[in-house]
């Protein structure tokens, strides 16, 4: 198999996601599988393609042991941190939003790359499950502040104060 071209591939398949939308998810999901199933037994990105396949139909539920198997079996690079991302997504889907919650922190506390804003505003969301909603406007206005092409210092400073005192105070 060629890697290169799998991966050309699976990313057509995710472009085409939105043509199953109307009725026609398990097809995409069959699309993904067989394209997973070229991977050896016990992939770690065949895992985590698949849970991908199942979020995004709707079935979190499907997602979740997926995830969890694709992180436990070693996927890396940028799939690993996607996966804790989106396993985190689907856990706060569940009701499971305090696992969500350590999984994302941990994420955050572990380096940096471009999707730290997803980090954050997926723990926005959980920390507004948890009744914390000072903490999830705080954390999703410091991400959103850097975007801007104006205010940024203002917003970045509003959203810290959000939850921090004013020193001046």
């Amino acid at each position: 198999m060629n890697e290169a071209d799998w991966e050309q591939r699976v990313a057509a398949a995710w472009a085409s996601i939105d043509e199953y939308y109307d009725g026609r998810e398990e097809e995409f999901r069959g699309l993904i599988d067989k394209l997973a199933a070229e991977l050896p037994a016990g992939s770690a990105v065949a895992d985590f393609e698949r849970a991908c396949a199942w979020d995004s139909t709707g079935h979190s539920d499907r997602a979740v042991p997926l995830y969890r198997r694709a992180l436990e079996t070693g996927l890396t690079g940028i799939r690993r941190r996607r996966a804790v991302i989106q396993l985190s997504s689907s856990l706060r889907n569940v009701g499971q939003p305090e696992e969500s919650e350590r999984l994302l922190t941990a994420e955050m506390a572990a380096g940096s790359d471009e999707l730290d804003d997803a980090v954050k505003c997926v723990l926005a969301l959980v920390l507004t499950d948890l009744g914390r909603e000072r903490e999830a406007v705080s954390l999703a206005v410091g991400a959103l502040a850097k975007h801007l092409p104006r205010y940024q210092r203002s917003m970045a400073n509003y959203a810290r104060l959000l939850v921090e005192p004013d020193p001046e105070d």
